[in-house]
């Protein structure tokens, strides 16, 4: 998995799920359409107009695929829905300092790579950001290498059965029915046990 994108600067440190998006959403269990929610209550006014000046309301947006965030991005609450939403939008990836662990975790099983910077790498994305709004960014998950404007790479971790799943495009049950001629052949293999009571 290797893909260019813009950058979407949203540098606010500690958000939460529910300004990814609000507890109201999530009575659905669909995943589709949750995009146009995304940071619904930053994005539009009560009447539902969009606002001008937020990120996503901007030509900028259209299309990137990589958020660039604050630090402790995805704290709060549990919801997968967070996740649901930024993919719904078209984001890949997330670049941040830190996130919470619930949420990386989440983001992982659903096809979202949280990728974790330091200081000072995140510094220079944002400084890009401002400066080109062109500006593009190369992520190579098989690598684990993050490659920036300037010509940089920066490595990222990402555990290896996570990295596994993203790479093959499949979830965590997805993975399990991949085996699934292989539990069969030992079953085959093995004859069937039986248990025996014991007789008082």
């Amino acid at each position: 998995m290797t893909f260019l994108s813009r950058l979407v600067p949203l540098p606010i440190d500690n958000i939460d799920t529910d300004q990814i998006i609000p507890a109201r959403f999530l009575k659905t269990t669909d995943k589709t359409g949750l995009g146009k929610d995304l940071f619904c209550d930053w994005r539009y006014y009560g009447d539902g107009r969009p606002k001008s000046d937020f990120i996503l309301n901007q030509p900028r947006a259209e299309g990137a695929a990589v958020l660039l965030a604050g630090d402790n991005f995805g704290c709060g609450s549990s919801r997968e829905h967070a996740p649901w939403a930024l993919l719904g939008f078209g984001f890949r990836a997330v670049i941040s300092t830190s996130f919470a662990d619930i949420f990386r975790n989440n983001s992982l099983k659903n096809g979202l790579l949280p990728i974790v910077v330091d200081a000072a790498t995140h510094a220079e994305l944002l400084a890009v950001a401002k400066q080109d709004p062109a500006a593009e960014v190369e992520i190579n998950l098989a690598s684990q290498t993050l490659r920036l404007p300037s010509g940089r790479s920066a490595t990222f971790p990402i555990d290896g059965f996570s990295k596994h799943c993203l790479l093959s495009g499949v979830d965590q049950l997805g993975y399990l029915l991949q085996k699934a001629p292989a539990v069969e052949a030992y079953e085959l293999a093995h004859p069937v046990r039986v248990r025996t009571q014991v007789q008082d």
